[in-house]
């Protein structure tokens, strides 16, 4: 699994930090973002450090986006309507150079 000691999101998938999982898979986990937008509004991330979701080989990207399914499920917003979330790049938003996906639920969004 390549990771970097530098990265917080590998730290968290390596357990380094003190982060409740909420799915832990053998190559993906999901916890719960720490500046929430709304009243569900996970993460799900590659165990792998990859930066880029055009990086991501497609059986992973079907797999974590199989996550974000459940996490809904899980989370309770599956039935009213949650959305899914990747920002790739800089000047899509992306904050941390490690994939990863919001799950964002629990009341009425917008966009963007």
């Amino acid at each position: 699994m390549a990771q970097r000691d530098d990265c917080p999101f590998c730290q968290i998938a390596r357990g380094e930090m003190d982060t409740e999982l909420l799915r832990d898979e053998e190559d993906l986990v999901a916890f719960e973002d720490l500046d929430p937008q709304a009243p569900v509004h996970v993460l799900v991330i590659p165990k792998d450090h990859i930066t880029a979701v055009t990086d991501v080989p497609s059986e992973t990207l079907t797999r974590l986006m199989d996550a974000t399914r459940k996490v809904a499920e899980e989370q309770g917003v599956a039935e009213r309507g949650y959305a899914i979330r990747i920002n790739n790049g800089e000047d899509a938003g992306q904050q941390v150079d490690h994939l990863h996906i919001h799950v964002v639920g629990g009341r009425q969004l917008g966009f963007p």
